[in-house]
């Protein structure tokens, strides 16, 4: 049997690597607006959203809590073995998914993995039923009110800058795209990075390293730093899908959809709810198409990332569950 302190060691490793992935796979959220309406060069916008990740998951703990102590009932129900299992299953999606170009919810993915690999060490009786409800609402409800919200402030913008001549419209928000997309990037960072550390942290716990259920300072630090090195990689695939494949952007789009992406996801944080930023970006994007006229939404694409976001959760559930069986065998 391996020493508890390597299978503690693993999970530590394998919640960075997530949290790496979840940055390069996800880095189209913050800046796939702004680079494919040539607002900002692809390589300043990458370092600019890495830099601003990192201090975006400096902000605050309350989403790792939530993610570490609202699926499960308690860390007894836990072990290395299935936290090393659920994050495995939720590293084969995202890689998956990046791999065929097709945007979908790191979110989503670890859920469904702890889900799985729970299920089959301890039972229904080890999930926190009515924790996981209001995750999966807050994954559910956010895009569809990001799409909302994004029409709107579409519709607003429409009625103040309807008059104004293209070229000036386009001139005018490129520069306010830097601070919209710096925005975004910040917003993600809150919200994303705290997903490997409530991992981690619930590792601690379980493992009897802490006492109680409070993020360490040099897990904050090292969910940080691994979300923004994934994030300075870059995500080339799924840039193209989210900034070209739903709906032609121009600068006041890509504006709106960016801002009003960053308030969504930054009022999650504040609420400590998790929420799947490319759902969100997405749900921004088809508002701002469908304020424009809803014909100019691509709605094949997004009826493509509809079916992947709910496959998500039972296809990273039953990968939890399988890996969970192996990490048995081989430990």
């Amino acid at each position: 049997m391996p020493d508890l302190h390597f299978l503690i060691f693993t999970v530590i490793v394998l919640a960075l690597v997530f949290d790496f992935i979840n940055g390069f796979h996800d880095t189209a959220n913050a800046i796939a607006t702004s680079v494919s309406t040539r607002a900002i060069s692809p390589n300043d916008a990458i370092l600019m959203a890495a830099v601003l990740n990192f201090l975006g998951a400096m902000y605050s703990t309350g989403v790792a809590k939530t993610i570490g102590a609202d699926i499960v009932q308690s860390a007894n129900h836990v072990n290395e073995h299935v936290l090393i299992a659920a994050l495995a299953g939720a590293v084969i999606w995202n890689i998956l998914t990046w791999w065929v170009a097709l945007p979908s919810s790191s979110s989503h993915a670890l859920v469904g993995g702890v889900i799985g690999a729970v299920l089959v060490s301890t039972g229904m009786e080890g999930l926190n039923f009515w924790g996981i409800g209001k995750i999966i609402l807050s994954l559910v409800a956010s895009p569809l009110l990001a799409t909302a919200s994004g029409c709107v402030i579409m519709r607003v913008l429409y009625g103040f800058f309807g008059r104004c001549t293209p070229y000036n419209i386009n001139d005018k928000f490129k520069k306010m795209q830097l601070v919209s997309a710096a925005t975004m990037a910040f917003s993600h960072g809150s919200n994303d990075a705290q997903k490997s550390m409530g991992i981690i942290t619930l590792a601690l716990l379980s493992g009897g390293y802490i006492d109680a259920f409070e993020v360490p300072f040099y897990v904050k630090v090292l969910a940080a730093v691994a979300m923004a090195l994934g994030t300075a990689t870059g995500g080339w695939r799924i840039i193209k899908t989210i900034g070209a494949g739903i709906f032609k952007l121009e600068p006041i789009s890509g504006f709106a959809a960016d801002l009003n992406s960053s308030l969504v996801i930054f009022s999650a944080t504040l609420l400590h709810l998790p929420v799947s930023t490319t759902h969100v970006v997405s749900g921004s994007i088809m508002g701002v198409g469908v304020a424009k006229r809803i014909r100019a939404v691509r709605w094949g694409v997004a009826q493509q990332m509809l079916v992947a976001w709910l496959l998500t959760i039972p296809c990273t559930a039953l990968m939890g569950a399988i890996v969970y069986q192996i990490v048995l065998w081989i430990f």
